[in-house]
């Protein structure tokens, strides 16, 4: 008998959760008693819609938070399955080892020959272990470069797919330059003469999320969050006490309509009610139609133009007047 997959429920789901169990018991107790409880049924669901519409358009930035790190939520390679058409994963930075927090390589998308990288999570333990639960080494950001520099050399677009908690901290990643790895594709990237775009699809957590995040285009899921340190890490350091996090993340701003109003990123991608786990395939086609119509518009832009933008672009963010 195949095992049903268990569901996963935040805090503030629980009310509804609760509405649509009483909703099911109904209907088992109907079956089984031959009672028209229809009537009462309708107005039970209609309630269950209003709350759910009622609690996802009012979230809070640590409930977004919460929603972008969703065990059931699509990853990088979810995303791909369902964007390409085709594609053919590449391995190792040919230095030192294949970093599998990363995932990298040629793909189609309807009509465009693309070179996509994503950061890629694991959805137990094992897998977790495997793909160090989505930290890159500094293997992984060269392994993530040199693909980026072959689609330069064969002209073929980028799309990045962001989704991490951060580069990984252990000493053997800072032994092989951690930072260097990160900071010498913030350089490279600046320069590649063909169109990058940037998804966050989930947690863009500070220079582990920059290291592929340069580029023409960034756009972010409705859920997602991006800034330079977590909300517990900001906690940690600030209250001394990462239990403060919700209150961080309230003053980080670090949602996507916080950012698209700050203009970090571009454009905010809708996801199905209630997060991108709810439904996957749609929440992947949403982001392939984000990414089809910014590839339309990039690819018609001379390659030095293209590159003064991009530049301009990142020399505007954290500037202020007073």
């Amino acid at each position: 008998m195949a095992k049903t997959k268990q569901r996963f429920i935040l805090e503030f789901e629980k009310p509804i959760v609760n509405l649509e169990q009483k909703i099911a018991e109904m209907r088992e107790y109907a079956a089984a008693s031959h009672l028209d409880l229809e009537e009462d049924i309708k107005r039970l669901e209609k309630k269950a819609a209003e709350l759910r519409r009622e609690i996802y358009m009012n979230l809070s930035r640590w409930q977004r938070v919460q929603l972008a790190r969703h065990p059931q939520r699509p990853y990088s390679l979810d995303y791909i399955e369902r964007m390409c058409d085709y594609f053919e994963e590449l391995h190792g930075d040919r230095r030192f080892s294949d970093d599998k927090a990363i995932v990298a390589g040629l793909a189609k998308i309807d009509d465009f020959s693309v070179v996509i990288v994503g950061q890629q999570k694991g959805r137990d333990t094992k897998e977790n272990l495997y793909r160090n639960f989505g930290m890159p080494h500094p293997e992984g950001y060269r392994k993530a470069l040199r693909i980026m520099e072959l689609a330069a050399k064969f002209n073929k677009p980028i799309i990045t797919l962001i989704d991490t908690p951060g580069a990984f901290p252990g000493i053997g990643a800072e032994e092989r330059g951690q930072a260097e790895a990160i900071a010498y594709n913030l350089l490279r990237m600046a320069r590649l003469p063909v169109p990058i775009i940037n998804v966050i699809i989930g947690e863009g957590a500070s220079g582990g999320a920059l290291g592929i995040g340069v580029g023409d285009r960034i756009l972010m899921a409705e859920n997602g969050w991006y800034s330079v340190i977590s909300p517990e890490g900001c906690a940690a350091i600030l209250w001394r006490d990462a239990s403060h996090a919700p209150q961080a993340a309230e003053a980080m701003k670090v949602t996507a309509p916080d950012l698209l109003r700050f203009g970090i990123i571009d454009e905010i991608i809708k996801e199905p009610e209630g997060g991108a786990h709810n439904d996957p395939d749609l929440a992947a086609r949403f982001v392939k139609e984000a990414v089809l119509k910014h590839l339309k518009e990039l690819i018609k832009i001379p390659t030095d133009k293209l590159l003064e933008q991009r530049l301009e672009k990142f020399a505007k963010m954290g500037a202020w007047k007073e």
